[in-house]
């Protein structure tokens, strides 16, 4: 069976980042570099890599620089070409989007990632859509999109990206439910979001990378406000699962949660110790600071 393909990538990117300030007092969160390259760069790769060919980014007001970033700058550009400084040229362009291939939603309220997501309807229109979570940064040679994209061209429905996390960690994430559980693949029988750790139904975390149907959008149209006063994605999906397959991916990967300092810090240290140009150097380094 051939399932719609999915060429349309979602990024909510409206948060206030308030976990690194000063920093993101002027400066977006996923501006923030992950060694050479923003956070936001490193999603929109991962989408571009599986397949995705128009990129849509969820903002709030005071947040064009994401789409600066990923605009052509001629004047950079040409300095570059004349110095000589053709790795530095090449890394520019590939942070270029051809022109029509990103369009930005604005999110004037911060009413939760379902609200975000709802934004972005009339620009996905009626056909399947991916969501990815910039914060959420899977370290893999294939990209974590890619994989959730094989599964989706094998089951079709709605995918989404799921991993173990610790029991006492269960109420910090939306957690599945599932059954023929075959080591990759979950059928998810169950939703719910950031439960109690004694009434969590498994230990399964949703992790911010999504493939979903339209109808998603009637779901989160209710408007329906969930824990936190907010309107909840994994709630629009829990409701959504009455009529339509779910299947939960445990992906190939490390995940970091550049969400938070801790995790934003080990995902630069693990790419940097992946750096052709630097890792030498760097490995060293840390096992001094980590003996210091």
């Amino acid at each position: 069976m051939t399932f719609r393909p999915i060429r349309k990538a979602v990024f909510p990117v409206a948060g206030l980042g308030t976990r690194f300030l000063p920093a993101t007092k002027v400066m977006p969160k996923e501006m923030l570099t992950l060694l050479d390259r923003p956070l936001i760069q490193h999603a929109i790769e991962e989408a571009k890599d599986a397949g995705i060919e128009e990129f849509i980014l969820v903002i709030s007001r005071g947040k064009e620089i994401l789409v600066d970033h990923f605009n052509s700058a001629p004047e950079l550009e040409d300095i570059l070409q004349s110095r000589g400084k053709k790795d530095a040229l090449a890394k520019v362009s590939e942070s270029t989007l051809d022109d029509g291939t990103l369009q930005t939603a604005l999110q004037t309220e911060a009413l939760g990632l379902g609200h975000a997501v709802w934004c972005a309807r009339s620009l996905v229109g009626d056909e399947p859509f991916a969501v990815l979570l910039p914060d959420d940064v899977i370290q893999n040679p294939k990209g974590c999109l890619s994989q959730m994209v094989e599964t989706y061209n094998q089951y079709g429905g709605n995918v989404i990206a799921v991993e173990n996390v610790p029991r006492e960690l269960v109420s910090n994430y939306g957690i599945i439910e599932g059954e023929n559980d075959n080591g990759q693949t979950i059928d998810i029988r169950g939703l719910v979001e950031k439960p109690a750790v004694e009434t969590s139904p498994s230990t399964l975390a949703i992790i911010g990378r999504y493939i979903l149907q339209p109808e998603i959008f009637g779901e989160l149209a209710r408007k329906e406000k969930g824990l936190g006063g907010e309107i909840q994605l994994t709630d629009a999906m829990a409701r959504l699962l009455k009529n339509q397959k779910f299947t939960g991916l445990r992906f190939a990967g490390t995940r970091y949660d550049c969400g938070n300092k801790l995790g934003f810090i080990a995902a630069n240290v693990a790419y940097a110790l992946q750096d052709t140009d630097i890792k030498d150097s760097l490995r060293p380094l840390v096992q001094k600071l980590i003996g210091s």
